[in-house]
Order: structure tokens, then sequence, then C-alpha cells
């Protein structure tokens, strides 16, 4: 059975992550490393996948300043989503095979996502022709990914206690009609983020079929971040 090892990082600023996913995969393709999931908390930041336009962030520089938002560029697919304190964000680095079936892929995030939402009385699911976790018209998680070489980046981001007001300030996956929610706004509870990302990680390595191993982020190269 393959072997997923995981590691909670805690807060962290996005371009170091990035990095650390781009160095993983090089380490993953050339079979240095087990598959590897990063779990971690973003400082505020609004990221813009391939099909994003700059329009689809609301704020000016002055505004995003004001509320201490940066603004990265990234490879994976989407278009703009917001991460922050209060969000579980999971960046997987899979070694999928040379046969990749990336909606397959996306499914599963989907499916580990649901399957953690359960545990903590969220009635949550897909619907047909939008990716991501709904819990009703809502958005809870969201998906975007990049798959090189048969190694996926990128990953999840499910909100637990983040501030929802903070995706007023883009066009959230590019959708205009359907708003966002959380764990925290559901149910009234406030879990901490790294108890959900634990229960998360269980989840995926389950719908992987592999074997979930944690380890330390000092183990991890560039995990000085």
């Amino acid at each position: 059975m393959p072997i997923v090892r995981a590691a909670w990082l805690g807060r962290i600023a996005y371009a170091p992550a990035f990095e650390l996913q781009r160095a993983l995969a090089d380490r993953l393709a050339a079979g240095e490393i087990d598959d590897t999931l990063l779990l971690l908390e973003h400082d505020a930041v609004y990221t813009l996948g391939r099909r994003a336009t700059d329009g689809e962030v609301l704020l000016d520089a002055d505004a995003l300043a004001a509320r201490g938002i940066a603004v990265e560029r990234t490879d994976r697919g989407g278009r703009v989503t917001y991460h922050g304190p209060g969000q579980l964000v999971g960046y997987p680095i899979i070694d999928l095979g040379q046969n990749t079936d990336l909606v397959a892929y996306v499914r599963t995030l989907e499916r580990a996502l649901i399957a953690t939402l359960t545990e903590y009385g969220v009635d949550a699911g897909m619907i047909d022709g939008l990716t991501g976790v709904w819990a009703g018209d809502a958005k809870i998680g969201a998906i975007g990914v990049h798959v090189s070489r048969g190694i996926t980046t990128h990953g999840f981001a499910l909100n637990v206690t983040a501030d929802l007001d903070a995706f007023n300030g883009i066009i959230p996956c590019g959708i205009v009609d359907r708003g966002v929610t959380s764990i925290e706004a559901l149910t009234g509870s406030r879990p901490g983020v790294e108890e959900v990302g634990r229960r998360a990680a269980v989840h995926l390595a389950d719908f992987l079929g592999s074997s979930l191993s944690w380890t330390e982020p000092a183990a991890l190269e560039g995990a000085h971040v």
C-alpha cells in the first residue's frame, strides 16, 4: 500500500509554501520521497489561478493594504480565491502516474472534504458542473490543482472559522450568484484548524487507498518556512 506522509506546517505566507510544493514535487518525481500532504493556514491572500483576471479582485491597492491582504498569481487551475487564518489549506503532492485522471482526483479531494465535514455536523455535497464542496448553495470547500509529470500540487481550502467577509473583495472562483460559508457559520462551533486538518488527512488517505503517516515539518525540504 502506498504511503502518504502528512505534515502540519501551522500558519505561513503563500510564497514559501508554493516554493516548498515545487521542491517536494521535484523530489517525488525523482523517487526520493513518498507522496506528501502539507496542511496549513495562510496569511491573508487572494490567489489568482491560470484563468483569473485582475478584475476579479474588487479591492484597489489601498483597500488591500488596509485589510492586510496580499495578492499572488499562481499556476493552479481555476480563478481567484481567498486564503487566510481560520481556513484549512491542504496541498497534496501526489504521484498519479502517467495515466492521470484529473477529474477523478478532484472528486477524491471533494469526497474527503465531505467526509470530514460530516464529522462536524455539516451536510455538504457536490453540485453538478461546479468544482468544490457545497453546503446548500454556499461553497465551503474550494479545489484548485496543478498536475505536471503526473504529480499534483495545490489542492483544497476548507473554511473552518475563516473571515467570510474577505470573500466580498473578490468574485470567488468566478461565481457571482452563490455565497460562501464555514463550519463556524453553519454550526456555531469553532474547531481548531489543525484538528480539522488531521481528520481530513485520514479521509484523504483512505480515499486515495494509501496508508497515512505523520511527519514533522523539519523533515521536509524547505520546511524552515
